[in-house]
């Protein structure tokens, strides 16, 4: 399976799948089942299902019980903190030990031909993956823990509304179905804000330095923009859920990026078949920066005129928005 039977790669080494990005077909209007039956499973499966099956076994078998919790000890906020930096070394490592170490299918799929930065001064330690991992595990893990930590705190001495499965099994149900879209929305927010101004040289800046994103770029984030990032699962103030919605969350928060940032279309499993990881859309925001500020199962780029979807039109229309929003000031 090669990378030129879906799309094309120009002299500068950037490969464009031929399939461009488009709108979920939940927000099409009118209602076309038969499309929207087809994306359902792809919703679900493979990777919010992954997540998912994380965040079970983590709540199940690598969590303290809640009573243990009534009071902040450094044994059990240890554990969660060494049971974090387990999954992202499985998530975010395998994806570079695959791709980026093994080179398993060399350039096949990367949307940028070249390999991440080794000698660049603009990295902290001269190199674009230490840097990375360094913000991952030096302050992502720490702030996802610290907020996971708090929330268990606050369930365990019941100062947070409690959804038992028993009394609500269809909210429960539709609650979780919908924590990925939660992801989403809350994503674009806090996205869309760090971008504004002083905001993005204090907070988002660090992030942006990978133009050419690889795995461990997801979490490569500065400490503040890490606390806005894992902020979502603060809905659980407001909304009566489960500490397994919770987890789901912060589960998906944490781990998600890996794939997002892969810098890979699609990972090469035999001659004949791949797995899609569907995040070209994203990886134009890290090459064009003022465009896709969210994901494509929400519209809200295409609602704000941000949406690029890597066609020459698209290329069009990104130029005048920025011609026009400097000319404006």
């Amino acid at each position: 399976m090669k990378d030129t039977d879906f799309g094309i790669r120009d002299k500068r080494g950037h490969w464009t799948p031929n399939k461009r990005p488009q709108r979920a077909p939940i927000f099409v209007w009118p209602v076309q089942p038969k499309k929207l039956m087809k994306w359902l499973p792809g919703y679900l499966w493979p990777w919010n299902s992954a997540y998912f099956l994380v965040a079970l076994v983590s709540w199940m078998y690598l969590t303290p019980d809640l009573a243990r919790m009534q009071t902040f000890q450094a044994d059990w906020m240890l554990l969660i903190l060494l049971r974090n930096a387990a999954w992202t070394l499985v998530f975010y490592g395998g994806f570079h030990l695959v791709l980026y170490i093994q080179r398993h299918q060399d350039t096949n799929f990367k949307y940028n031909a070249r390999w991440p930065d080794a000698d660049n001064p603009s990295f902290l330690f001269g190199s674009q993956n230490a840097e990375n991992i360094f913000w991952t595990f030096c302050s992502g893990v720490p702030v996802w823990t610290a907020y996971e930590c708090a929330i268990w705190w606050l369930y365990a001495n019941n100062h947070l509304p409690y959804l038992e499965f028993s009394a609500h099994p269809i909210w429960f149900i539709v609650a979780l179905l919908l924590m990925p879209a939660w992801r989403e929305l809350h994503f674009y927010l806090i996205h869309r804000l760090i971008h504004v101004g002083p905001l993005y040289h204090l907070i988002h800046k660090v992030h942006h330095k990978n133009v050419n994103p690889g795995p461990w770029s997801g979490m490569s984030m500065s400490t503040l923009e890490h606390v806005f990032y894992f902020s979502g699962v603060l809905i659980h103030f407001v909304i009566p859920l489960h500490p397994l919605h919770a987890m789901f969350q912060l589960m998906h928060a944490g781990l998600s990026p890996a794939k997002s940032h892969v810098g890979f279309d699609r990972i090469v499993t035999s001659e004949d078949s791949a797995i899609n990881t569907d995040n070209f859309y994203h990886y134009l925001h890290h090459k064009y920066f003022e465009v896709n500020y969210g994901e494509r199962r929400i519209p809200l780029d295409e609602w704000f005129g941000t949406a690029h979807d890597g066609s020459p039109e698209a290329d069009e229309a990104m130029y005048r928005r920025i011609k026009a929003k400097k000319l404006s000031r």
